[in-house]
């Protein structure tokens, strides 16, 4: 715990910023089904309008990573934190696929920003030992955010259908200023002068750059993973609401009761044990673990009909994937030395391209036929788990399987 309460409660700023601003992604999410039908959206709509978030952080996550280790990470995180309030404030008061199509763009430059800065910002004030235990008490903050936000909008959509996204701008403002007055910066902790991240940034000048050269990067392979997982996690998280409420007619309290209650775990998980089982069985080990536990139990959705089976179907995939992000987040940033915030950002770049393309053909299935993403998802995760395993085996014989 002594981790917490470093550089004058950093950390625990940080764990209350992300709480705030993902406890207003998470109001929405219950009510998204009733809100798309008022609007007479298609499922291919909506996830074009995911594609467009994660496309507007794909462009602008490298950038932002480079200017984390530039301008710094506090400044970033605040533009970000205000650009998010502006996104849901937009997307509340849109009346037309348009403004909806801007405010999701919004929604990803915001995430740009936010993500890689935060990242870094951790990666800054810990180090190798506990960077495990700090990736997990920041992805705690996560999801804990998610598991408040859903129950959280499905009362307030009892005001109106619209109140879950006023409620989300308004925890983007209380979350920057939280950051702008308490928050101090890290960078200088790490010598702000240090000329070997401005080089590299200076060396990388462009998305298409950093993206042609990653692969020379000893964490390549991990940013192959994290596109894979995320283009299959997208096919399944993209259209969850959707799938629920179709197939077995969940209204926005049930769904925010199983997405409360599933992300439970992972949040327990990450502020509990999972440094420790980083430090027992390594990151490799987990990667591979959580791949196969995912890809498994995103396939059994489709044989589900009892709700209990669907909630514990969804609890798995949901703890799974909260052990799976902040590992791999882990790994990549022992491997990123003193570029924490460039690699944090292709970390993001990479993260979105999976979430382009997964939620515009999870939306595109959906339609033609209602469990096709979901067997995607599976078959796509499954391939993951045969990478990274084909990964560990070639890295056996040097003696590290970490």
């Amino acid at each position: 715990m002594a981790i917490l309460l470093k550089q004058q409660g950093a950390l625990l700023i940080l764990m209350l910023n992300l709480f705030l601003v993902f406890t207003g992604i998470g109001l929405i999410i219950p009510i998204m089904p009733s809100f798309m039908n008022e609007l007479g959206v298609s499922g291919s709509l909506m996830g074009l309008m995911i594609a467009v978030f994660s496309l507007a952080q794909f462009l602008f996550s490298p950038l932002a990573g480079r200017m984390a280790d530039t301008v710094g990470r506090k400044r970033m995180i605040v533009i970000g934190m205000f650009v998010f309030a502006a996104s849901e404030g937009l997307f509340g008061i849109a009346q037309s696929p348009l403004l909806m199509f801007v405010s999701r763009a919004l929604g990803g430059l915001s995430a740009a920003m936010i993500m890689p800065a935060v990242m870094a910002y951790a990666a800054d004030i810990t180090t190798d030992e506990e960077r495990a235990a700090g990736m997990g008490y920041v992805n705690a903050s996560i999801t804990t955010g998610f598991i408040i936000g859903p129950g959280l909008g499905g009362y307030i959509a009892e005001f109106g259908i619209r109140a879950p996204f006023y409620a989300a701008g308004v925890g983007g403002v209380i979350a920057a200023f939280v950051t702008l007055f308490f928050l101090k910066e890290s960078l200088p902790a790490k010598g702000k002068g240090n000329e070997v991240p401005v080089k590299a940034a200076e060396k990388r000048s462009n998305l298409l750059t950093q993206l042609r050269f990653s692969y020379r990067e000893p964490y390549f392979l991990s940013l192959i993973i994290v596109f894979v997982m995320s283009f299959g996690l997208a096919n399944f998280e993209t259209i969850y609401s959707l799938f629920v409420d179709h197939k077995f007619g969940f209204d926005p309290k049930d769904i925010a009761f199983v997405i409360t209650f599933g992300s439970i775990a992972g949040a327990v998980v990450q502020l509990t044990i999972f440094s420790w089982l980083l430090n027992r069985f390594g990151e490799k080990r987990i990667i591979t673990a959580c791949l196969l536990v995912a890809g498994i139990f995103v396939l059994l959705m489709l044989f589900v009909h009892k709700f209990w089976l669907i909630f514990t179907v969804t609890f798995v995939v949901f703890l799974a994937t909260d052990i799976l992000r902040p590992t791999v987040s882990t790994q990549m940033s022992k491997l990123a030395k003193d570029q924490q915030g460039y690699v944090a950002g292709l970390n993001s770049a990479f993260t979105s391209l999976g979430n382009i393309v997964g939620p515009v053909i999870a939306g595109v299935l959906f339609d033609i036929e209602i469990n096709a993403p979901y067997a995607l998802a599976a078959v796509v995760l499954l391939i993951c788990f045969a990478v990274s395993l084909k990964s560990r085996k070639e890295t056996a014989a040097t003696g590290d399987q970490r």
